[in-house]
Formats: C-alpha cells, sequence, structure tokens
C-alpha cells in the first residue's frame, strides 16, 4: 500500500501516518493542498487520507480536481467537519468515503482496508495518469494532450512500467524481466532500442520530454 495524508495538523499528520504504516505499507505526508494535488497527479497511490481544511487548496477542490483529471485513485475524507452538508459535499466532490474527527485509529485502518478491496476488484479500469499522460489498461489506450498515440504491445507493456513506478529509475534488467520474462541479459541492445521508440512516441512533437536515461542505471519516468 502506498499511501498520501493530507492533513495540515502535524499532531493529526504524525498519528494518522504511524496508524496506517501498521498496515505494511508506505505513508507519505503533505500539510499543504496545492503540494498534495501535484504530488496526487504525478505518482500512483493507492489512496488518499484527505482533510477539508488545507492551505492553499481546500480538500473538495483536491477531490473534485482529480476527479476532473480522471484520477481515481480511492479518497478518505478524514475532517472536523461534521455536519451532513459537509459530508454529503465531500462525497459529491469525489470522496469514496468520509470518516469525522476524533476518530478511533482501528475505525480509521478498517476504511482505509474496505477503500483498498474496493479499488483492487476494479483495478483493471484504473488509468495511469502522470502529468498529460493517461494510460488504460482496459481498453490498452494511450493518450498525451488529447491526442491518442499508437503504441505497440512491448511499448504499451513498458510504459505501464513506467507509470507505475514514476520518478524511480527502472534498470533494464527490471525491463527485461517486466516485458520479456528474460531472467537473463541476453547481451543485445533491446532495452534501449525499446525504450528509443517509446521515447520518440511519447514526446515527438511535444514540449516536454517525460523519459530520462539515467547512465549506466536505466531510465526515468519523471517531470522536466
Amino acid at each position: 500500500m502506498r499511501c498520501l495524508v493530507v492533513e495540515d495538523d502535524n499532531e493529526i499528520a504524525t498519528i494518522v501516518k504511524q496508524g496506517l504504516g501498521e498496515l505494511e505499507g508506505e505513508v507519505e505526508v503533505e500539510s499543504n493542498g496545492r503540494r498534495a494535488y501535484e504530488r496526487a497527479l504525478t505518482n500512483n497511490y493507492d489512496i488518499i487520507v484527505l482533510d477539508l481544511m488545507l492551505p492553499e487548496m481546500d480538500g473538495y477542490t483536491f477531490a473534485k480536481s482529480l476527479r476532473e483529471k480522471e484520477v481515481q485513485t480511492p479518497i478518505l475524507i478524514l475532517s472536523a467537519l461534521r455536519e451532513l452538508d459537509d459530508r454529503l459535499k465531500g462525497l459529491s466532490m469525489g470522496g469514496d468515503d468520509y470518516l469525522t474527527k476524533p476518530f478511533a485509529m482501528a475505525e480509521l485502518q478498517i476504511r482505509v482496508k474496505n477503500l483498498l478491496k474496493r479499488a483492487q476488484k476494479t483495478s483493471e479500469v484504473t488509468q495511469l495518469v502522470f502529468q498529460d499522460l493517461k494510460l488504460n489498461r482496459l481498453n490498452r489506450d494511450v493518450v498525451r494532450a488529447g491526442r491518442k498515440l499508437d503504441l505497440q504491445e512491448r511499448e504499451f507493456v513498458l510504459l505501464d512500467l513506467f507509470m507505475s513506478n514514476p520518478n524511480k529509475i527502472i534498470g533494464k534488467q527490471t525491463i527485461l524481466k517486466e516485458v520479456w520474462n528474460y531472467d537473463f541479459d541476453p547481451q543485445t541492445n533491446v532495452v534501449d532500442v525499446l525504450v528509443c521508440r517509446l521515447r520518440n512516441k511519447l514526446e515527438k512533437d511535444f514540449p516536454t520530454r517525460l523519459i530520462y536515461t539515467v547512465r549506466g542505471v536505466g531510465y526515468v519516468l519523471k517531470s522536466s
């Protein structure tokens, strides 16, 4: 599990991070709504725990904007706003669940587990999104800035690998294993050739690069 906790109260953020860390996952914390939104756009989180009263971008706008970008990461709203209208607004803006403060950690953990289980059942239709690039695992569509890209099967698998691990260096051995199912190095440049083909389709006629070479290590999908 990879979780983003968006909370500007340091004490609550620490408690939530510790509690969700018990679920054997990686928990990241962001206190600023705008920065959290940017992180949610460029990282593939399994779940987001979201406060509503945040600096720069409130939780309502955060959830609504993510859904408008077709990011379907489950959102659990954790807020001190207890009125029915607040809860209905949060859910209608894109929240998948709503828990009010103060809360019991055991209940938060169960709600997170339930959302993760629900998401796993629909993971095939979940789109991967990185900046203006979208990949749909169900219909195999890849779109950048509204333009559909025609990828071959191995190019699609490689892009899925990159978009599932944004900002992380992917080594050649990992690519050989995931794309060709090779447990050995065939001592050819097949990886370099495939990356070159994919990079050309993703970046030609677009203003920004996406895939970078880390010399002697591998490749990384990251912001320019």
